[in-house]
């Protein structure tokens, strides 16, 4: 990315300076005209200051650590709290977050907003503004349980504490929840996906259905990693989290559902696609669906196939090594060298 590019998304992301502090640094508080927390790690303390409005001293969302001399803007935040490494993943993060919308922590009748209709796209939206980084939460924990640990990229997973969940009979219930941002191919969020976990992050939660995704999900997907002219597309989040523990470097699209990976679209750029399929007849027809497509796009098309149910349960029940074997001698050579991590 151009050197003014970076310097428009950290200016943009500076008129919003306190809603990206709450957003990323949720374990500081308001302090004046500054943000105070003690790093930019989002740890607890007070010896970092972001300044929130632009003053002679220097632009809103400039930030420096008293403690250790370290300084920067808003989109080294975003990059220091999730964790990220490739500036391509902080940049597709700012502008996830600058498309929500970010209203003032207070209620939706204060603040003059009519109610979203349940399950439309602008409900989804409202619903991931209200989340934070899965970092240091019982997110990463279900995930970690799962067999889940490189998490690199994966801005579009949210963590929400009190998500609503309401049963079939019976009153609405509140459950810790996983959310997905749904995008289009253009990066606008158009849908969510929620997976209700335990209060420990052991497992689901123990309720009747515990995932649900609302919004547009009709060719569109869970993007994870900036896509070129390689990406694999597969129905589950943690299918497709559990192939990236051995292809950290390729773009994964979790499409949610059979359905909704038969009817994916392509990027532009993308010149092979790998079909993350789950072994079942709906898995078969999507598969052979997108194929179809793909090619008809002058898209190379490969299937990729678990030894079982699908590629978290082969990471749970045969471990990383033989995952990694499993899926080598399905990808196209130069995709070997290019994407698959080196075995431990």
């Amino acid at each position: 990315m151009a050197r003014q590019d970076a310097s428009e998304l950290a200016h943009s992301l500076g008129r919003q300076a306190e809603a990206v502090c709450r957003h990323y640094l949720s374990n500081g508080h308001r302090q004046g005209n500054y943000w105070q927390v003690g790093d930019a790690r989002n740890a607890a303390g007070r010896s970092m200051f972001v300044r929130l409005r632009d003053t002679p001293k220097g632009p809103a969302g400039k930030w420096t650590d008293a403690a250790t001399g370290e300084h920067g803007d808003l989109l080294d935040i975003i990059r220091e709290s999730l964790g990220l490494i490739d500036f391509a993943d902080v940049a597709q993060e700012a502008r996830t977050f600058l498309s929500l919308p970010h209203p003032e922590p207070e209620p939706a009748s204060r603040r003059g907003l009519a109610p979203a209709p349940s399950g439309s796209p602008e409900a989804a939206r409202r619903l991931i503004a209200m989340t934070q980084p899965i970092t240091g939460t019982i997110v990463q924990t279900y995930l970690r349980g799962r067999g889940i640990t490189l998490l690199h990229g994966t801005g579009n997973l949210r963590f929400h504490p009190r998500c609503y969940y309401k049963p079939d009979d019976g009153p609405t219930e509140t459950w810790p929840a996983m959310i997905a941002t749904v995008t289009d191919l253009a990066g606008k969020i158009t849908g969510a996906h929620r997976t209700w976990l335990a209060p420990d992050g052991s497992d689901k939660a123990p309720i009747g259905t515990p995932r649900k995704a609302m919004g547009d999900l009709l060719g569109n997907a869970v993007r994870i990693g900036a896509p070129g002219s390689v990406m694999a597309a597969g129905e589950g989040i943690e299918t497709m989290l559990s192939l990236r523990q051995v292809l950290p470097d390729m773009a994964m699209a979790p499409a949610l559902s059979a359905a909704h990976l038969a009817a994916i679209l392509f990027p532009a750029t993308l010149r092979r696609l790998y079909i993350v399929r789950d072994d079942d007849p709906a898995g078969d027809g999507a598969r052979d669906i997108l194929i179809e497509r793909a090619n008809a796009e002058g898209i190379e098309a490969i299937p990729l196939s678990p030894a079982f149910g699908d590629f978290n349960e082969d990471l749970r029940r045969l471990g990383i090594n033989a995952l990694r074997a499993g899926v080598r001698v399905q990808l196209a050579p130069e995709d070997v060298a290019r994407f698959m991590a080196l075995a431990a």
